[in-house]
């Protein structure tokens, strides 16, 4: 199957879910001419309402069923966030029928001379490293853009019209799973911890979905120092002659490392000779915000950016121009001489753990729903530099029960409710505790279902109760 745009004509292809993905696929494939079935689980309002757009266009569309395999199908294309063991995926495996995400489906696409992808993964901080990378490499004068899991559909930057030199590509796990075929010109993975573990099936599996993005690499592929797990990443994958391993981490760099020296980010890895020579990037205090995970990102970005050959000035522009998307480790006020923090984004032990890094000492927000955490070792880690404690959500006892375990000397709010209003309480009990010079951060080391649609409405309600204690105070 040619599938760069030709010999599509009449191909019986299912796509596998409505929605972001799904419905700019099945519109792709049915203007590429072939004959398109989309398959829903749903069948709600919103979603008859999707399939009768699609079948306007003279999509199919069934709704209800998701496990059937249409009869006659070639291949399916799914939405990432379905589950690998799906009936439908059964069905299809026992057909022969190939499965492809729409990051597959993108790369297989892609026309002659199409742009290289710097892909970036890690179970946190992808978003801001795409975004980080987006900005560097347009200070270079470079056309890209950020695509993926994040901004740009991956469909629209291929086959749209505007040309693009170099695509800063962000992938999840889900994603990765579903594109055996993907070769990036560089890549990183960010870091790994448990995460998804319901939906990978293990621990192994999912680190092994995000090792995907190393396979075939061309010029880079860039791991943690302090993240063993992505270096042996990196030394399992089948990459390209003359691909080279490149390492970050917050210490001085080694040869074929970018780091941190008195506050300098530094390169020893793209200059002339790394064992003697390097290149200044930039200083710490041109990345906002400055906390030590977001350095490590910023670490990163640079590193595709230089394997991709943009010049040190560029690097230093771009993040200087950037700015974090909200709910990171966002700032919201100054009250009565405490720093507000807002990142809700850590909705994970891993996230949380970075983010708490980066303040002491502090009164913590935390709570919601666990995903099968623990939380031990992140109260361990963390218990020096906790002022006090604020609890809230539907699994806050297990919190509550580690840092009864490991740091007994915190003293703890646990508040008894999960609906909406907890937050303000949240936000009151957080400042009776903290004293000048303090932050109160909202790590929440949870998801936000249990209370909240999704983390931004946690983050909107944490920044909400923030300004009202500040107009009360004022």
């Amino acid at each position: 199957m040619n599938t760069q745009g030709q010999g599509w004509q009449g191909k019986r292809v299912t796509v596998a879910g409505l929605g972001v993905s799904g419905i700019p696929a099945a519109r792709a494939l049915h203007g590429l001419g072939a004959v398109v079935t989309v398959v829903n689980d749903g069948d709600d309002e919103r979603s008859r309402t999707q399939a009768a757009e699609l079948e306007a266009q003279g999509i199919t569309v069934r709704l209800g069923d998701g496990a059937t395999l249409p009869q006659s199908t070639e291949l399916i294309v799914t939405a990432p966030g379905w589950k690998p063991d799906k009936p439908l995926f059964q069905a299809a495996a026992a057909a022969g029928v190939p499965v492809w995400g729409d990051v597959e489906l993108a790369w297989r696409l892609r026309g002659p001379g199409a742009a290289p992808w710097l892909a970036v993964t890690g179970t946190n901080g992808k978003t801001t490293t795409v975004r980080m990378l987006a900005s560097i490499l347009e200070a270079a004068g470079l056309r890209t853009a950020a695509v993926g899991n994040i901004g740009v559909s991956l469909l629209d930057a291929v086959l749209g019209d505007t040309v693009y030199d170099v695509l800063a590509v962000e992938l999840s796990s889900y994603q990765l799973h579903w594109a055996p075929s993907l070769r990036a010109h560089s890549a990183v993975v960010l870091n790994v911890a448990p995460d998804h573990l319901d939906w990978h099936g293990s621990m192994e599996a999912y680190v092994a979905d995000k090792g995907r993005v190393y396979e075939g690499n061309t010029v880079a592929c860039v791991y943690n120092v302090a993240d063993k797990a992505t270096e042996e990443l990196v030394r399992a994958a089948d990459v390209e002659e003359g691909c080279r391993a490149i390492g970050f981490t917050l210490d001085a760099p080694r040869p074929s490392q970018l780091g941190v020296v008195d506050g300098i980010l530094i390169d020893r890895a793209f200059v002339a000779n790394r064992q003697e020579q390097a290149q200044e990037l930039a200083e710490v205090t041109d990345v906002n915000p400055p906390a030590p995970h977001n350095i490590a990102n910023a670490l990163a970005a640079a590193a595709l950016a230089r394997a991709y050959g943009v010049p040190a000035a560029a690097v230093r522009d771009g993040l200087r121009n950037f700015r974090p998307d909200p709910h990171r480790i966002e700032k919201v006020a100054d009250v009565a001489g405490v720093a507000y923090i807002d990142d809700s984004k850590a909705t994970n032990t891993h996230a949380a753990q970075a983010s708490l890094a980066a303040y002491d000492p502090l009164v913590w927000i935390a709570g919601g729903l666990a995903k099968g955490a623990t939380f031990d070792e992140l109260v361990e880690q963390s218990a020096e530099r906790l002022r006090g404690v604020v609890l809230f959500g539907a699994d806050r006892a297990l919190i509550h029960e580690a840092l009864t375990r490991h740091a007994p000397q915190v003293p703890v709010v646990n508040l008894d409710r999960t609906d909406t209003g907890a937050m303000s309480a949240a936000v009151r009990e957080a400042a009776r505790l903290a004293r000048p010079g303090d932050t109160v951060l909202l790590a929440p080391a949870c998801a936000s279902m249990d209370m909240f649609t999704n983390y931004n409405k946690r983050g909107e309600a944490f920044a909400d109760a923030v300004r009202t204690l500040a107009t009360d105070r004022a």
